[in-house]
C-alpha cells in the first residue's frame, strides 16, 4: 500500500462491533475507460452531480454486513479518491482505503487483495463501471459463497439470438442462449482458495470467475440486475443518467435494517412501552426504560444505516442511558444517521406479548414515535397463543422493520 493510501491498516480494519471484518469488497476503478472517451478515468468521469466511482461506492456501503471496502484507482488519483471514498463512506469510512492500481484489471485486483485483512474469509470484486448495481446483489453474492464455499457470479440471460461465426464473419451455426448468461459482478470467492488462485495465474483472464475456474474451483451463476449494466460508452452513461432521474431516489438510495428486543416483567418497575407510559400495567426489567418497542426501532435503524446496534452505539456503560426513555435513543439514533447522510423513510413494528392490551393506544403511539422520528411508524400487536415466553406471560418481544433513504447533495 502506497504512503497516500487511505484509510486503517488493513490487518486492523474493525467495525463498529468491535470485531473485524469477514468480507472485502475489492472495488476496481483503475481503468482508463477510453470507450467513454471522457477526459478522466471512467470512475472518474460524472454520473449525474455525483463521480461514476461514488454511485458505485454507495451500493458497497449499502450492504448488511459490514465489510472491509477496498478501492483500486491510478496511481496519480489516490489523494483525489481519498477525498471521494471518504465522502461516500460517511460513517463508515473505517471500513475504507485507497490503493493505487496496476498496468491490467488483474494485477489491480492482486494489489486490493493484499490490501485485505487477515481477518476476511469472503472477497468481492467489483468494476465500478457497474455503478447502479443494487446492494441486494452484493448481499446475494456473499449469501452464496458463504453456503456453497465456491465462486458465486451473478449473470442475466441473454435474449438476443447468438451466431458463432469463422474468421471471415461467416456464420457457422447458431447457438443455443438457454446455455448461456450474460456474467456481471461482484464475484464472490472464498479468500483462501483466490488467494491461490492468484498466486497461480500465469496468463490474463477476462474476469476473476475465468481465473477462478481455471485453479479447479467451482463457480456458480445466480440472478443478476439488469442495472448492473457497465458503463462503457457514451450511450451506456447516458442510460445510467436517464435510470437515476426517473428514479425517486438514485439506485440503491433505500435501504433496510431489521430489529429484535426482548424484555422480561419486572413487578417493580413501571412500563414503559412505545414511548408511552401504561400505570397500572406489569413494567418489564432493563437498564433504561426496558421499552422494546423502541430499542427495536433503534436497532432497526442503526442496522439500515451501517452504524453498528443500540449495544454498541448507546451501551450499558454510559450513565447518560440509565434509566432513559425510549424518545432518548430514538431522537439520538436520527441525529446520527442525519450525520451519515441517511433519513428515515418508514418503520414497522410487531410488538408481540399477552399484555398490556395494545390496540386502544395504537393510534397515540404511532403518533408520538411518528413525531419524533419524522417519519411513518406503525405498530401492531398479536400474541402468541399461549407458546414461547410471551405465550406463558414472562415478558413482551417487539420486531421492527426499517427504511432509510440515502441523502444525496
Amino acid at each position: 500500500m502506497s504512503s497516500n493510501a487511505m484509510g486503517p491498516n488493513a490487518s486492523s480494519a474493525r467495525g463498529t462491533t468491535g470485531r473485524a471484518p469477514i468480507v472485502g469488497v475489492i472495488v476496481v476503478a483503475a481503468g482508463s475507460g477510453t470507450r467513454l472517451g471522457a477526459a478522466r478515468p471512467k470512475a472518474f468521469a460524472a454520473l449525474a452531480g455525483r463521480t461514476i466511482l461514488e454511485r458505485s461506492l454507495d451500493s458497497v456501503f449499502g450492504m448488511q454486513r459490514e465489510a472491509q471496502v477496498v478501492v483500486v484507482v491510478p496511481a496519480d488519483l489516490v489523494d483525489e479518491a481519498t477525498a471521494l471514498v471518504t465522502d461516500a463512506a460517511g460513517a463508515a469510512a473505517e471500513y475504507a482505503s485507497v490503493v493505487p492500481g496496476g498496468s491490467t484489471r488483474q494485477q489491480s485486483v492482486a494489489f486490493g487483495l493484499a490490501a485485505l485483512g487477515t481477518s476476511v474469509r469472503i472477497v468481492l470484486v467489483h468494476d465500478a463501471a457497474r455503478a447502479l448495481t443494487p446492494s441486494a446483489v452484493f448481499d446475494d453474492v456473499v449469501t452464496g459463497v458463504a453456503q456453497t464455499a465456491s465462486g458465486i457470479v451473478p449473470g442475466v440471460a441473454v435474449t438476443d439470438t447468438i451466431k458463432r461465426v469463422d474468421e471471415d464473419e461467416s456464420v457457422v451455426e447458431t447457438v443455443d442462449r438457454a446455455e448461456l448468461r450474460a456474467v456481471q459482478t461482484p464475484q464472490g470467492f472464498p479468500r483462501a482458495a483466490l488467494d491461490a488462485a492468484y498466486a497461480e495465474a500465469d496468463r490474463e483472464h477476462t474476469d476473476d470467475a475465468a481465473l477462478f475456474a481455471a485453479a479447479g474451483h467451482t463457480v456458480s451463476i445466480i440472478d443478476g440486475d439488469a442495472l448492473s449494466f457497465k458503463i462503457t460508452t457514451p450511450w451506456d452513461l447516458r442510460r445510467a443518467e436517464g435510470v437515476l432521474a426517473d428514479s425517486a431516489v438514485p439506485a440503491s438510495g433505500l435501504r433496510t435494517g431489521i430489529g429484535t428486543d426482548v424484555h422480561a416483567f419486572d413487578d417493580s418497575s413501571e412500563l414503559w412501552l412505545a414511548g408511552l407510559h401504561w400505570p397500572g400495567e406489569r413494567g418489564l426489567a432493563g437498564h433504561s426504560d426496558g421499552d422494546p418497542v423502541c430499542h427495536a426501532i433503534t436497532d432497526a435503524l442503526l442496522s439500515a444505516a451501517g452504524l453498528g446496534d443500540i449495544g454498541s452505539v448507546f451501551g450499558t456503560a454510559d450513565p447518560r442511558f440509565d434509566g432513559a426513555h425510549g424518545d432518548v435513543f430514538l431522537t439520538a439514533t436520527a441525529e446520527k444517521l442525519a450525520e451519515a447522510g441517511f433519513a428515515v423513510t418508514n418503520v414497522s413494528v410487531q410488538v408481540i406479548g399477552n399484555s398490556p392490551r395494545f390496540s386502544p393506544r395504537r393510534t397515540e403511539a404511532e403518533e408520538l414515535l411518528s413525531g419524533i422520528l419524522s417519519a411513518p411508524v406503525s405498530i401492531s400487536a398479536t400474541t402468541t397463543d399461549g407458546l414461547g415466553f410471551a405465550g406463558r406471560g414472562e415478558g413482551i418481544c417487539a420486531i421492527a422493520t426499517a427504511i432509510v433513504s440515502r441523502q444525496y447533495s
